[in-house]
C-alpha cells in the first residue's frame, strides 16, 4: 500500500477509536467519578501506553533514557498541560452543556493544535502547502461552529434548564481555555519527535511504532495532572472506599475499555502522522478530531440524541458536510 494511503487509513481508525471511547463515560454509575476516572486515566495514559511500547521496542526506557532532559520535561509539560484543558471541559459541561463546551474545544484544539507544530517548523510560512493548511484549518473551525450550533438548538427542545447567562458566559470563558491547553497534547506529541529519532536512527525501530515512544513521554505529564486530581477528589469527597460497593464490576470494565479506546486513538494517529512526515503533526491532528466529531455524532444518532429534532439535525449536516471537506483539503495539503 502507498505510504500516504496507509497513513490516511490509520487516521480514520484512530479517528473512530476517538469517536467511540466516550461511550464508556455513559457507563461511570454506581462508581464514584474520581474511582472510575483512575482506572481510565491510569489504563489510559499508563498501563497501556507502555505495554503497547514495550511490545514492538524491548528497549523502549533505554531510548527515552538517552533523550535530552529538556525535551522529555517539555514534552511531559505539554502533556500537563492538556491535563488541566480535560478537567476545565468537565467544568465548563457543568455551565454550559455539553454541546457548546464540546464544539468550542474541539475546534479550538484542533485549530490551535495544527498551526503551533506548524509555527515550530523552520520556514513553515514558505511551505507551499501553507495556505492549503490554513483553508482547511479555518474551514474546519467553521464546520465545527455549525456543530455546536446544532448541538445548542436540540439542547434547547430538549431541555428545561434554567442555567444563568453569567453562568454560560464563564462556561464559554472556561471551555476556551480547555480548548487552548488540549491542543497541547499534540504540541506535546511533536515536541518529542526527537525522542521517537532515537528510536528509529540508534535501534532500528520503524518510525510508526518508535512514535509510541513519543506518547509515553507526554502521557506521563498528562497523567500526572489527571491521576493527581482524582486523587483530591478522593481526598476531598473522603471516597476511599469507592471501589468497595457492590456491582462495580461493569463499571470497571467500561473504564478500562474507554481507556484502550483512548490511547488506540492516540498511538494508531501517531503511527499516521510519522508516516506522513514533518507536516504529519500539522495536518493529521486536525484530520483525526474532524473525523471523531463526525463519529461521536453518529453514536450519539444511533443512541436517539437527535430524535425529534429534524431542524438541528439539518444543520448538523450541514456542519459535518463542511467539516468533510476540511478534511480532504487537508489531506491534500500534506499530499
Amino acid at each position: 500500500m502507498d505510504t500516504y494511503l496507509l497513513a490516511i487509513v490509520l487516521i480514520l481508525f484512530a479517528s473512530f477509536f476517538q469517536g467511540t471511547f466516550g461511550l464508556g463515560m455513559k457507563h461511570i454509575a454506581p462508581l464514584k467519578w474520581e474511582a472510575w476516572w483512575l482506572v481510565h486515566a491510569f489504563t489510559a495514559m499508563i498501563l497501556f501506553p507502555i505495554i503497547w511500547a514495550l511490545i514492538v521496542m524491548p528497549n523502549l526506557f533505554e531510548i527515552i533514557s538517552k533523550a535530552d532532559s529538556s525535551t522529555l520535561f517539555l514534552a511531559a509539560f505539554y502533556g500537563f498541560l492538556w491535563g488541566i484543558g480535560g478537567i476545565l471541559f468537565g467544568v465548563s459541561v457543568e455551565k454550559t452543556g455539553i454541546s457548546i463546551t464540546y464544539g468550542i474545544v474541539m475546534g479550538l484544539a484542533a485549530s490551535v493544535g495544527s498551526i503551533i507544530p506548524l509555527f515550530q517548523i523552520e520556514g513553515a510560512f514558505d511551505q507551499p502547502s501553507f495556505p492549503i493548511i490554513m483553508l482547511g484549518v479555518a474551514l474546519l473551525l467553521v464546520g465545527v461552529a455549525i456543530t455546536a450550533v446544532a448541538g445548542v438548538q436540540r439542547d434547547k427542545l430538549h431541555s428545561n434548564s434554567t442555567t444563568t447567562t453569567k453562568s454560560i458566559k464563564i462556561g464559554v470563558l472556561i471551555a476556551v481555555a480547555s480548548g487552548v491547553l488540549s491542543a497541547f497534547l499534540n504540541v506535546g506529541f511533536s515536541n518529542a519527535a526527537p525522542v521517537a529519532a532515537i528510536a528509529v536512527n540508534n535501534y532500528g525501530v520503524g518510525a510508526q511504532n518508535a512514535s509510541l515512544a513519543s506518547w509515553v513521554v507526554v502521557l506521563l505529564g498528562a497523567f500526572v495532572m489527571n491521576g493527581g486530581y482524582a486523587l483530591y477528589l478522593f481526598i476531598k469527597n473522603k471516597s476511599w472506599n469507592a471501589y468497595s460497593i457492590p456491582n462495580k464490576g461493569k463499571a470497571l470494565k467500561w473504564a478500562i475499555a474507554a481507556g484502550i479506546f483512548w490511547f488506540a486513538a492516540l498511538g494508531v494517529y501517531g503511527q499516521g502522522a510519522a508516516l506522513m512526515g514533518n507536516l504529519g503533526p500539522v495536518v493529521g491532528w486536525p484530520i483525526l478530531l474532524g473525523l471523531a466529531l463526525i463519529i461521536s455524532n453518529i453514536w450519539g444518532f444511533r443512541e436517539g440524541e437527535w430524535k425529534n429534532a429534524n431542524k438541528p439535525f439539518k444543520i448538523l449536516l450541514t456542519g459535518l458536510a463542511v467539516l468533510i471537506i476540511a478534511i480532504c483539503i487537508l489531506g491534500y495539503a500534506n499530499y
